[in-house]
């Protein structure tokens, strides 16, 4: 008989085994071997299904809620244990210790002491319990049949029949008889379900606490944010920072990094921590990780602020509740209350809210501004929030310039001197003209006599940024914007910068994306409250702070665009910055169109009516007469219609449009009145040169 050898093929097809032909061939001299099992050809299979994320799924909720049970088992366990023993205070002892909070500390060892002098009273009354007990049931039981029986015996008189008298024992036997054989009924399932509610119990308990590991946790309960901050958490986030010699410095502490932490405080809408780091950890590696940080603690990184105060190799943590800053914060007290007013010298500008929920009021006196960031992120409103303020104060006078042109500021109309507002070069060298009068205005009060007060003058330019990029020049070859030497905007604005605080003249600009284009580093740093939305680098921070601000952990190139709008990053003196740090966060409250309408009909009722400008009256003035004189030159006597002519060559913007009634009206009031000659009006030299005359003579006497 030949032998034959079967040779198993490889099947390619992905089918399931129980569906896939085994393929057989036979090869002569060959000694047989066995076919293969069913289970190794299901390998492949068994691996699909075991790495199929319905297997997965179903994996890890059998091992959550058998671990919700098991755990809730040890939670109700060490929940009993700590009712039963002070273990509790102990944990709150230690902790306030590691958090260097020594009043903590003793009030809780207090209340340990306490809790021991309670237990030994209950376990010395156990002693005498059983005794006690046995005394209260034996008389109890025996005045209880003494009433029974005393019932009987009134409910046999009552009924004149004798075995009434034990007819209220007998009903209570019956009843009691009647409590047995209920319970002996509901014992039975009692027993058998009773585990089983028991285990309920515990797994409900388990559940609450998420007591399974993270990767068993459902996708929802996965993230652990919201989790308080604890001390344990806040070394352990520092310890995985990633920074080796901090890991390796908490490491090595006897009290595992707990002496690091200072108290951990509510702050607002979150805690706050100062955190002082071991040798040879510098501030700058905690802050360069912020967002590993946040991220450790179970928080995003805008929610994780930190700051440097004052002492040595120390960083200020403050930690938002989850969710808590994309909540808004509230109306302005400008919108809520009717009734209040503003004082330049003395008050505070309600702007918004730092992140520890207190009110942020900014100080005005005395102090130019700048408002810088991104496009669309609240620049404006911030900065009309203050004006809109200000102007509740009747003695401060508005120059304002928006260089958007919308109409942001078109509730001003009324209540400003000037407003000037479009985005054309013409309105910047309108804008750039206003400013220069400004500095005037400014020169004529610095020239006033010693002591001499003025009310505030706030010249205000929205997007200055187009001010200082319009490359228009003027019909002496110099240029509007730019930040040479020649340039008018910026000349203007360094005269303000430089001399107009002395005399309240102040300089306000609100501009986007800060560069040394758009805003020279000379115009940014001679701003005294210097405040940034949300920015794109830390360059742009630094230009718009400065760098000791942003040394100091202000971080606008954080803020996120578009969520954080309306959050600022301030440094200034006017505001009240916390002790050890060189700027504040501030989230600004939000006043819409229609609030800031209301507001500035307030303020305008307060004023007696101001007349507001629009445009800048660029053209020389003019005196007529002294014209009309010139052009006359030595002739005796000129027709109008020369006179007319002249006048238009003369001067084409101020007399091109002139007519014989404006000539007559201004020579009839001269008293040089026109008159025919040989049929014709004309106009003698020597009736107007008589009329200057006079009218210098009547100047002279009325200045004496």
């Amino acid at each position: 008989m030949s032998e034959n050898v079967v040779h198993l093929h490889k099947h390619t097809d992905p089918a399931p085994v129980d569906t896939a032909p085994t393929v057989l061939t036979v090869v002569p001299d060959a000694p047989p071997v066995r076919p293969v099992p069913l289970w190794v050809r299901s390998g492949h299979a068994v691996k699909t299904a075991v790495t199929h994320e319905r297997t997965r799924s179903a994996g890890r909720a059998v091992v959550r809620h058998g671990l919700y049970t098991f755990n809730g088992g040890r939670i109700v366990a060490r929940r009993a244990w700590d009712g039963r023993t002070g273990s509790r205070y102990e944990r709150m002892i230690r902790a306030a210790e590691a958090a260097g909070n020594l009043e903590a500390a003793e009030e809780w060892e207090e209340r340990l002491q306490r809790f021991r002098a309670a237990r030994h009273h209950r376990r010395m009354d156990l002693l005498h319990s059983p005794v006690d007990a046995a005394k209260g049931v034996a008389v109890g039981a025996g005045m209880s049949v003494g009433v029974l029986v005393a019932l009987g015996v009134v409910l046999a008189i009552s009924t004149g029949q004798v075995g009434d008298v034990v007819t209220p024992l007998s009903a209570t036997i019956d009843f009691i008889a009647l409590l047995i054989r209920i319970v002996q009924v509901v014992w039975g399932p009692a027993v058998t379900i009773g585990p089983f509610l028991a285990l309920l119990a515990l797994w409900s308990v388990g559940r609450k606490q998420h007591a399974a590991p993270q990767w068993a946790l459902p996708a929802n309960a996965r993230s652990g944010e919201g989790e308080p901050i604890t001390p344990s958490i806040v070394v352990k986030a520092l310890r995985d920072l990633g920074v080796p010699a901090l890991a390796r410095a908490i490491k090595e502490m006897g009290d595992a990094g707990a002496s690091m932490l200072g108290p951990i405080t509510i702050a607002g809408c979150g805690v706050e921590v100062d955190v002082t780091l071991p040798s040879g950890v510098s501030t700058n590696e905690v802050q360069g990780k912020r967002r590993k940080l946040a991220e450790n603690l179970t928080r995003h990184e805008h929610e994780v602020f930190i700051t440097i105060p004052q002492a040595a190799r120390t960083v200020r943590l403050w930690i938002a509740d989850s969710g808590a800053l994309d909540e808004p914060i509230g109306p302005s007290p400008l919108v809520t209350d009717e009734t209040m007013t503003a004082d330049y010298k003395k008050g505070k500008a309600p702007w918004g809210q730092d992140l520890r929920g207190d009110t942020a009021a900014l100080s005005l006196y005395q102090r130019h501004l700048l408002i810088t960031g991104l496009s669309n992120q609240g620049k404006t409103v911030a900065l009309r929030s203050l004006a809109l303020w200000l102007a509740l104060d009747r003695s401060v006078e508005f120059l304002i310039g928006d260089l958007k042109g919308v109409g942001d500021w078109a509730m001003f109309d009324g209540l400003a001197t000037t407003l000037i507002q479009g985005p054309t070069d013409e309105h910047v060298i309108q804008v750039t003209e206003m400013v220069e009068g400004a500095v005037d205005e400014m020169n004529r009060r610095i020239q006033a006599p010693p002591g001499t007060t003025f009310p505030a003058l706030i010249v205000l330019v929205d997007e200055a940024q187009m001010a200082f990029m319009c490359p228009a020049k003027d019909e002496d070859k110099r240029p509007y914007g730019g930040s040479k030497a020649n340039s008018r905007y910026f000349m203007a604005v360094r005269k303000i910068h430089n001399q107009g605080r002395a005399v309240n003249v102040l300089m306000w600009q609100g501009t986007q994306d800060p560069t040394n284009e758009n805003l020279p580093k000379l115009v940014r740093e001679g701003a005294h409250t210097r405040a940034s939305l949300a920015l794109g680098t830390e360059s742009q921070a630094r230009m718009a702070l400065g760098d000791k601000a942003v040394d100091g952990g202000a971080a606008p190139n954080l803020l996120r665009p578009g969520l954080d709008r309306g959050t600022l990053v301030v440094a200034s003196d006017g505001i009240t910055i916390p002790a050890g740090q060189s700027s504040i966060t501030v989230r600004t409250h939000y006043i819409d169109d229609d609030a800031a309408t209301a507001i500035t009909d307030r303020a305008k009722a307060l004023r007696d009516g101001v007349t507001t400008l629009h445009a800048i009256d660029r053209t020389e003035e003019r005196d007529p007469l002294a014209d009309i004189a010139a052009v006359i030159g030595d002739a005796p006597r000129v027709r109008t219609k020369d006179v007319l002519a002249r006048l238009a060559t003369h001067n084409p913007s101020a007399y091109g449009e002139w007519s014989f009634i404006d000539l007559k009206r201004v020579l009839d009031d001269a008293g040089a009145e026109p008159y025919k000659s040989d049929g014709v009006m004309v106009v003698s030299r020597d009736r107007v040169t008589r009329a200057l005359a006079n009218r210098d003579t009547e100047h002279s006497a009325s200045a004496e």
